[in-house]
């Protein structure tokens, strides 16, 4: 519990996470009340509130990227690891610290989105039932909070806040975007991207809502069912965790 208390005293007692949690909440959002206000001629569903969740997703792992690599960018990692030599322990906590602040974050950011478009669009059916609406809205904060571990594990093995982030943002908006175009195999490899694998878990099995493609995240086609697209997602960011803690005990802080 101190080691918790110690890294929740870190993480708020820097700039970045508020200004990220900011931008985050106003991207995913802001978008929301940009569609329900500007779409007149169609209500927002819960789906396309989502539309911004991507974007806000990226902003959270930054965030989580820096809570470590400003450590060893400031040389404040190596007083840490001197007072708690047990580094794995130290790590743990600082990821489940993180973790827990970005799946509040988008807890907050999927139902502000919701929230906002009601106001807008006072007429919009935007009530919570089916599991997929439950998934499409609760779930961005279980995704969030996988994510961050992920951007964790990636700023322990980097270290450098700059190419951490860079690592992080081009796999996300790119790799797997880019994979399907290789020929053959592109679409088979796809399916297995951890990103795009989750993404069932937030618009899959199904998506009442009929919505057109553009709007809220994007379906995946993925052979997995929703809740293990979440299991998938959550053992990839298991596996970076075991080789940032095994990286972390092997060289120099």
């Amino acid at each position: 519990m101190t080691l918790l208390a110690v890294e929740r005293i870190k993480l708020f007692t820097t700039r970045s996470p508020l200004w990220c949690t900011l931008a985050a909440l106003a991207v995913t959002i802001g978008f929301a009340a940009l569609l329900a206000g500007v779409d007149t001629e169609n209500l927002p569903t819960i789906a396309s509130t989502q539309f911004g969740m991507n974007f806000g997703l990226m902003v959270i792992m930054v965030m989580a990227t820096l809570a470590i690599t400003t450590e060893y960018r400031f040389g404040t990692i190596r007083a840490t690891f001197q007072a708690v030599p047990n580094r794995s322990a130290t790590l743990i906590a600082k990821t489940t610290v993180v973790a827990l602040f970005a799946g509040i974050v988008g807890e907050l950011a999927a139902f502000g989105a919701v929230g906002i478009s009601k106001l807008i669009q006072s007429g919009a059916d935007l009530s919570i039932n089916t599991p997929f609406e439950w998934r499409a809205t609760a779930g961005v904060g279980l995704v969030y909070a996988l994510a961050a571990v992920i951007s964790v594990a990636v700023g322990v093995m980097i270290r450098h806040s700059a190419g951490a982030v860079s690592l992080t943002l081009i796999y996300v908006l790119l790799v797997e975007s880019l994979v399907a175009l290789i020929p053959n195999v592109g679409d088979d490899i796809q399916k297995w991207m951890p990103f795009y694998v989750v993404n069932k878990f937030l618009t899959g099995d199904p998506d009442i809502t009929n919505r057109p493609i553009q709007e809220g995240p994007p379906p995946s086609l993925s052979s997995l069912s929703p809740w293990w697209s979440l299991a998938y997602f959550a053992g990839f960011a298991l596996i970076m965790l075991l080789a940032a803690l095994f990286t972390a005990n092997k060289r120099d802080a």
